[in-house]
């Protein structure tokens, strides 16, 4: 029994560093998440689960994963549609990672997730530096995602950064935060870049609310950074001359641009809901209604869109989720956000929690962050070793 006990207790510890080391990589996925919900299964995860859903943010991840399959029924089937979809299912992980994690795994899954984030910045860096390269190719992960990346950790050591009470972890924190903002600005990603320095912004407000002379010399510096940081990145020049550029081209009715894109995507999208408000057309159609409506929405001037852009989803979680199953959806959403900081508060970590939700909710509005699979997992993996570490910490 010891050594069966033994063998088991070491399946988990692998499951979890290797999701926290091998999410970065699609691949690894199709062998890591079956593996950890094999541990959990192994570990009596369906004892816990009554526990578990007592849980509001559980209870949001299962009753939108339950909504999205009931919309199969006034949808599409599933071998009809690109099922972009099923990458909101990527959510019900954190079921099996937050039930694992106990006092002797934490460790493991900490120093994994350390690791990994570290060794692919480092990747980034070198991509960035030496190859002149967006993104990390060798991971294929876009510019995009990595912008998404550097981001979550700006969010994340700003927060603790508000949260610790020691001088020097402080310092360390307001470097790291810094240093990944420096890297941020050299990468394409214009939209995660403005949700990071909003979400920072106000965790400084957050923090210093109080102490208004400190906020004002420190929201003065983080100007003076980002004119620094912003002067010094071609990426950001050239980001910001391409906004010029789309401008123009939509002044002339051309939507062939990434804003312009945008526009129309979420015109659609509203339209869309409009038509059919409370279920929306159903699980898997989005793109597919998308595509057959341009061709005479306002006599057609988004018809040749698909030519400039694959059809895959509206640029927008509110959009892209009520284009699914409707207002429905869009309010389970909204209850995903509120619980999903409420977990945070609940265990003292409001501050990390209003930045997250906050971060994420920046973001969705001109992206479909909930889908971005990595992100998704990172944020995941960061709430569930954050709360269980401070539950240790407490008790």
């Amino acid at each position: 029994m010891q050594a069966h006990f033994k063998w088991q207790e070491l399946l988990v510890r692998f499951a979890l560093v290797l999701i926290c080391l091998g999410f970065w990589h699609s691949g690894w996925n199709l062998f890591s998440f079956p593996l950890l919900a094999i541990a959990w299964l192994m570990d009596g995860g369906l004892r816990r689960l009554n526990q578990m859903v007592k849980e509001p943010f559980v209870q949001a991840i299962l009753l939108l994963s339950t909504l999205l399959l009931l919309g199969l029924l006034w949808g599409e089937p599933p071998e009809d549609g690109r099922m972009k979809w099923l990458k909101y299912y990527i959510l019900l992980l954190f079921i099996p990672l937050y039930s694992l994690l106990n006092k002797e795994r934490l460790p493991w899954a900490t120093g994994a997730l350390l690791t990994s984030y570290f060794s692919v910045l480092v990747i980034g860096i070198y991509y960035w530096l030496v190859r002149g390269d967006q993104g990390i190719p060798l991971l294929g992960m876009s510019y995009l995602s990595f912008s998404a990346m550097l981001g979550i950790g700006v969010v994340v050591a700003t927060s603790l950064a508000c949260l610790s009470q020691a001088r020097k972890l402080q310092i360390v924190l307001w470097i790291v935060a810094l240093a990944l903002l420096f890297v941020q600005f050299h990468q394409n990603g214009r939209i995660f870049l403005i949700a990071t320095l909003i979400t920072a912004l106000f965790l400084v407000f957050l923090c210093f609310q109080l102490e208004l002379r400190k906020f004002i010399g420190i929201l003065l510096l983080m100007f003076s950074i980002t004119a620094i940081f912003a002067y010094s990145s071609p990426a950001f020049q050239d980001r910001w001359a391409q906004v010029k550029s789309d401008i123009e081209l939509l002044q002339q009715g051309d939507y062939s641009s990434s804003l312009g894109y945008r526009l129309a995507m979420w015109d659609v999208g509203l339209y869309g809901i409009a038509e059919r408000p409370l279920l929306g057309h159903g699980t898997g159609t989005p793109e597919r209604y998308f595509e057959s409506v341009i061709l005479t929405y306002k006599n057609g001037i988004y018809k040749n869109l698909p030519q400039f852009q694959e059809t895959s989803h509206y640029h927008n979680d509110w959009i892209e989720i009520g284009m699914h199953i409707g207002i429905l959806g869009m309010i389970t959403l909204l209850f995903l956000l509120l619980s999903w900081y409420q977990i945070f508060k609940k265990n003292q970590l409001g501050i990390l929690g209003m930045g997250l939700v906050s971060y994420i909710f920046l973001a969705g509005l001109t992206e479909t962050f909930i889908i971005f699979s990595r992100t998704q997992v990172l944020l995941l993996i960061i709430t569930a070793i954050a709360i269980s570490w401070q539950k240790r910490t407490r008790r």
